[in-house]
């Protein structure tokens, strides 16, 4: 801890950003760049989120597709019929199957977030006080595996933790285990291929918010005679605020929803909200409760987006 605050940070200058005047007449140009986005939005989430919520109020049919309508003409006259068994179901199921897998999945995201901030913290800060040149080399093995297909990173992980892989060789070679251990398939295995995979996602964000950080207030409380942890818990991480909650939800949103790393690293226990909407949507086809368990995952992630631009718009205020 101490060798981590006994380094500054290395600056780069850059400029200002432009400031809003308001009153100022936008132009066709700065439209063009608001539309881009927008429509983006529009065409790849908003649309597909509405086609998902209108069949969570259908029902399941042999038919294709495979849910009635939700809107129907008789005599001239439009009728809209909603079913709401789709959610009640998933509060009601007698296993508890849905509200499980949505706690796991909460587990998993949490845990899982954790442990990708306690790892990134450092990696972000070595990457912020480094020279320019090892800064660029660390950049590069950080990001290099990201051009590596997903799902065959999530097999090399397979072939690293089964039992006749290269961790169980080592550990008996060097006598620390007489048999191999089971990693494969257990939620040890999920921890792992998950922190792997996001890691990223958390030391970005942490390093651009490390680049800001006022070293003088870090100096302050050391002249004052801070202890090393508690100069970095209270002027070091509450500088960084903004970057641990980007991190942090670039991390648990999409592990929350997280399929594959479950699929081929986890056990059958691992039933998480994931291979459940799997199991819905292809293997009973049953497409209505599927987007209903859906829509309730996204109103779900909805509560740390929300949390987000609240402590943005706090922090724009203060």
């Amino acid at each position: 801890m101490a060798g981590i605050l006994s380094k500054r940070p290395v600056s780069r200058g850059h400029r200002p950003p432009p400031r809003f005047v308001p009153g100022k007449k936008i132009t066709w140009r700065e439209r063009a760049l608001i539309f881009v986005p927008y429509t983006w939005m529009i065409l790849f989430f908003l649309i597909p989120f509405l086609i998902i919520f209108k069949i969570s109020f259908s029902v399941t049919e042999i038919a294709i597709p495979p849910y009635s309508p939700i809107v129907t003409f008789e005599d001239g006259a439009m009728q809209i019929i909603l079913h709401l068994e789709n959610y009640t179901n998933i509060f009601t199921d007698p296993d508890g199957t849905y509200m499980k897998s949505y706690l796991k999945s909460i587990q998993v995201a949490t845990f899982s977030t954790i442990l990708c901030l306690i790892i990134g913290y450092p990696i972000a800060w070595a990457l912020a006080t480094a020279k320019t040149a090892t800064r660029n080399i660390l950049f590069i093995l950080i990001i290099m595996p990201s051009w590596t297909s997903f799902v065959v990173r999530i097999y090399a992980w397979m072939t690293i933790l089964k039992r006749d892989g290269i961790i169980n060789d080592i550990l008996m070679a060097l006598g620390i285990i007489d048999h191999p251990m089971h990693m494969l398939q257990t939620d040890l295995a999920v921890y792992i291929g998950i922190v792997y995979c996001y890691l990223p996602y958390m030391v970005l964000p942490l390093f651009s918010a490390l680049m800001k950080v006022d070293y003088s207030l870090i100096e302050a409380a050391q002249d004052l005679g801070c202890r090393p942890v508690k100069t970095f818990f209270s002027a070091l991480v509450p500088q960084t605020r903004s970057g641990i909650i980007a991190g942090s939800m670039l991390v648990f949103i999409p592990a929350i929803g997280e399929y594959v790393i479950p699929e081929l690293l986890g056990g059958k226990d691992s039933i998480l909200i994931g291979r459940i909407l799997w199991q819905e949507f292809f293997n009973n086809r049953d497409w209505p409760l599927a987007s209903a368990v859906a829509i309730t995952m996204l109103t779900i992630m909805a509560i740390p987006i929300i949390g987000f631009f609240k402590n943005q718009r706090k922090g724009g205020a203060m």
